[in-house]
Parts: structure tokens; sequence; C-alpha cells
């Protein structure tokens, strides 16, 4: 995409803003990743501290009953629970910068129990889903890009976020579901056709 953006201008004879053009965003993109670094490193230290003081286990064990359905594999796992609710949280109140290490955390703590390194579990799949569907209570980049166009209400979207979230979440929970049970029927029979050969050879 760069290489047809520079044919582009050299052909429209706009070559020079295309080099300021690369030039100003570079320099975006520096300035984005070392304030992007630094929050970042505080959440992470937070969330170590909050590991120490015992605030996530406290927290998973509070919402446990509501995700244990959700993540039936984590039954009496506190940390990956505890960061799954983190980064849930944190989507919710609309804390896009704080959710991200505590995806990472989530990530780290549900690969711990995994006993196939290069397979993503049920759980990591679920957890995906909710992470892309989240629920949001107060949509703030949502907002702030209606109210830059100029929009007279630019908070009314809000119920209308809300549904189709929620339905975004339900639709992704069940299809993930269904997609388990499908998976895991497929290993059962791959696997039985395999013993079968085994006894035949």
């Amino acid at each position: 995409m760069l290489a047809v953006g520079f044919l582009a201008g050299i052909l429209n004879g706009r070559i020079d803003e295309v080099t300021k053009a690369a030039f100003s965003s570079a320099g975006k993109a520096v300035e984005l990743g070392i304030g992007l670094l630094g929050i970042v490193c505080l959440w992470s230290g937070l969330m170590k501290i909050m590991e120490k003081s015992g605030v996530t286990n406290f927290i998973a064990r509070a919402a446990k009953f509501i995700l244990r359905p959700v993540f039936p594999d984590l039954e009496g796992n506190d940390k990956a629970m505890g960061a799954i609710v983190m980064n849930l949280s944190a989507n919710f109140l609309g804390l896009g910068n704080a959710a991200t290490p505590f995806g990472i955390k989530a990530m780290e703590e549900l690969q711990k129990l995994n006993r196939k390194k290069d397979t993503a579990t049920d759980a990591m799949c679920m957890f995906l889903v909710l992470n892309t569907s989240a629920l949001q209570l107060i949509p703030t980049s949502v907002i702030a890009l209606r109210s830059e166009a100029g929009s007279a209400a630019p908070a009314e979207i809000i119920p209308c976020i809300w549904t189709a979230s929620l339905c975004a979440a339900i639709a992704g929970i069940l299809a993930a579901r269904v997609l388990m049970q499908v998976w895991q029927g497929g290993q059962v029979s791959l696997g039985s056709r395999e013993r079968g050969r085994l006894m035949k050879t």
C-alpha cells in the first residue's frame, strides 16, 4: 500500500504531499507508541500490585458465579479468572488502554494451563469472543467521534450500542459453544479412525 501511495503521488504530481504525510505519520506513530508504552507499564504495575494484595483473587471469586458457565475449564483458577475479569471490566468502563495489559496477562495465564502450546484452548477462544464483543458502559470513542463530526446529541447512540454489543456477545458465545462441540466431535471421530487403522495394521 505504501508503494501504491508513492506511485499515485508521482503520477498525480503530488509526491511532495505524500512525502510530508509519510514523515508526519511516522512521527505520530512514535508518539503513540511511547504513550502506549507508558500506559501499559502503569497498568501492568497496578495489575502486579493487585495480584500481590489479593484484589484480583477477590474480584475473581466475586465474578466467578457469572463467568463459571462461560469458562467451565477455569474452575478454581483465580489468577486466570481474575485477569479475565479485570480485562472485561476495563472494556466495560471504556478504558481501552488499561484493558490491553489485563488481556495479555489473561492470555499468559491461560497459556500456562494449555497442554497443547501451539493450539488455542476453548477458554482462549471464548475469552477472545467476549473481548471482541465486550459491553461498554460509556463508549467514549464513539461519542468523541460523533461530537467531532458535529452531532447535536453524541451520546444518544449509547442504548443502541448496548443492544448491539449484548446481541454480539450472546451470538458469539453461542457460536463458540457450537463450534467447540463440533470440533471436539471431529477430534473424537478422527481419533477413532486412527485407532482403527492401527488395529488393522
